[in-house]
């Protein structure tokens, strides 16, 4: 399975929902970046996707965007393939 990596705060319901997803998934581990944590972070976050809102997901070296993006994205059936996943 590809690696998973979100940029996230503690307190963000969004970042909740997409963890849901992609545990529901068959996703065992997030490699998440709190960025509410290191702010340096953050900005990082914004120069790799353009955008300050969170999450930011990635799978593998993808950008696969923010919570909506990733819900589309599964509802297209493309985000088992894109995690590797087989089931």
């Amino acid at each position: 399975m590809n690696a998973v990596r979100m940029y996230v705060t503690q307190t963000c319901p969004y970042c909740h929902r997409a963890k849901a997803l992609l545990h529901k998934r068959g996703v065992n581990h997030i490699d998440e970046v709190r960025v509410d944590l290191e702010p340096a972070q953050r900005a990082q976050m914004m120069q790799m996707t353009g955008r300050r809102t969170v999450p930011q997901i990635f799978i593998g070296d993808t950008h696969v965007g923010g919570c909506d993006d990733l819900i589309d994205l599964d509802r297209r059936g493309g985000l088992l393939p894109m995690l590797g996943a087989t089931g």
